[in-house]
């Protein structure tokens, strides 16, 4: 039996964060399988990943991973193929244009494992590489599904350059319990001009739980038929934004495993992702004690906005 408190499954990346600070960038681990796991194994639960990667990935990422208490059992090189790859270039206000470079080959139904077992499995595509099809399949190996879209939006043009279009197929949302996304995601995903009716139509959906992110501003959680703000908690420095959406929603999952309120988990998250962009790459991350120090005075801060 394969058993994990959380699996995450899309592709590691290799990225190139381009900064007024940083104008010739180094490459850098990234993707959800790096920010989501190591915010959860700072939550100290049983962390693994289902990706796939080239023969480009250097072995220090893999041996820093492994050291990190990530476990890479289903991890898949293809070693004629490249790792996912891209360049991140932030402008003005931080806003920031995402140009892939290199594509990994997806992930097939048949590479998950029968004996797999996870509490949550969080699906998060960031280049079309899970499909339907694998997703149904994961819903069958988890207590919990959770959902970051981003991959199933995202369009490319001729230089690969990122746009975002509608969700697909919406119908596959009727498997999801947690669903997150920036707000600019949830809007294309859904097709509405407003977040409220962008919120209201996911849970129409048959989504339990809706997270938006929204960078530097408060994240709204959904549930039970109420919003709450959850505040931002205050960096001492924020040197790097890339990996916080997906941090925030690392620690929320390993929160809410183990039942916790979905308040206080949404609390963890915004703490979590406070510490990772105070440093460039995945490197940044609080202890758990201090993820939780801050997690408290957020938790002071939550409002109720409105009924839906």
């Amino acid at each position: 039996m394969t058993d994990f408190d959380l699996v995450t499954v899309g592709h590691f990346s290799i990225d190139f964060i381009k900064t007024k600070e940083e104008p010739c960038p180094k490459p850098t681990l990234g993707g959800p399988p790096t920010y989501v796991s190591l915010a959860a194994r700072k939550m100290n639960v049983r962390a693994s990943v289902i990706s796939k990667v080239g023969g480009d990935f250097p072995d220090e990422y893999r041996a820093w991973l492994i050291n990190e208490g990530i476990d890479l059992s289903m991890l898949r090189m293809v070693r004629d193929a490249s790792t996912t790859s891209y360049l991140l270039e932030y402008g003005v206000k931080d806003e920031r244009q995402l140009i892939l470079k290199s594509k990994a080959p997806p992930i097939e139904s048949e590479e998950i494992p029968e004996s797999l077992s996870s509490d949550v499995i969080h699906v998060s595509p960031i280049a079309g590489e899970v499909s339907y099809q694998v997703m149904k399949k994961l819903q069958q190996h988890s207590d919990l599904l959770s959902l970051d879209p981003q991959g199933f939006l995202r369009r490319f043009d001729e230089n690969g350059v990122v746009h975002l279009g509608m969700l697909d197929d919406p119908k596959i949302l009727s498997e999801v319990d947690v669903f997150k996304a920036s707000d600019r995601e949830i809007k294309a995903a859904t097709g509405e001009s407003t977040l409220l009716r962008a919120i209201r139509l996911v849970h129409a959906w048959g989504v339990d739980v809706v997270i938006v992110t929204r960078g530097g501003r408060s994240t709204i959680l959904s549930l039970s038929g109420k919003l709450y703000e959850v505040p931002p908690a205050k960096s001492r420095v924020v040197a790097d934004t890339t990996g916080a959406g997906d941090v925030f929603i690392g620690a929320f999952l390993a929160e809410y495993i183990k039942g916790e309120d979905p308040i206080w988990c949404s609390c963890v998250g915004s703490a979590s992702a406070s510490y990772v962009i105070e440093e460039v790459g995945p490197k940044g991350f609080g202890s758990q004690s201090e993820v939780y120090e801050r997690a408290s005075q957020i938790h002071e801060n939550v409002s109720s906005v409105i009924s839906i």
